[in-house]
């Protein structure tokens, strides 16, 4: 899909700058779970500027809009997207009881009243606008949720959009 090429050309862009350059690689080729590992990789090495509240509640409200983009949660999306949560290494900031409240918090706001349960969402998200590398950080964190299933939902497009929106982001930026 043309949407996963522009993503991975974004992340390997944003890896070569990291590396200041130097790395090389072909627009083409590379798998949607390649892109989420170098996503998680970019994530992990800014792991030490990810320790505030308003990323750890951002980046929470980022995973459980994700999670509902369609509307609704099924029990085994909750599971999945709470253990990507506890095994998240930057998330490991945090502790994984109080990330999965949070989480089950936001996910019992948006099935209980969608719109309701977004604005919160949104307005938590909108608390990392502050700092580009949290803001980027939560973007980047809502990516790796949508692909962890091996595809990336029209509607799970939109609720990132809707965070770049939040965070004063350009889609652009992630390929979106």
């Amino acid at each position: 899909m043309a949407m996963w090429d522009r993503l991975k050309d974004q992340a390997r862009t944003l890896q070569q700058t990291q590396s200041g350059g130097r790395g090389r690689g072909s627009s083409s080729g590379g798998s949607r779970a390649q892109l989420v590992g170098l996503l998680k990789s970019q994530l992990a090495s800014a792991k030490t500027e990810l320790k505030s509240g308003a990323y750890r509640d951002a980046a929470m409200a980022m995973c459980a809009l994700v999670a509902a983009a369609d509307g609704r949660v099924e029990p085994s999306e909750r599971r999945r997207v709470e253990e990507l949560i506890a095994t998240n290494e930057v998330l490991q900031n945090f502790p994984p009881d109080q990330l999965r409240k949070l989480f089950n918090e936001h996910v019992d706001r948006l099935t209980a009243d969608f719109e309701r349960g977004r604005a919160r969402a949104l307005e938590d998200i909108a608390k990392a606008a502050k700092k580009p590398v949290e803001a980027r950080a939560v973007v980047q964190t809502g990516i790796v949720v949508a692909g962890a299933d091996g595809g990336f939902e029209a509607s799970e497009q939109y609720a990132v959009r809707e965070a770049c929106a939040a965070l004063g982001l350009s889609p652009a930026e992630f390929g979106i």
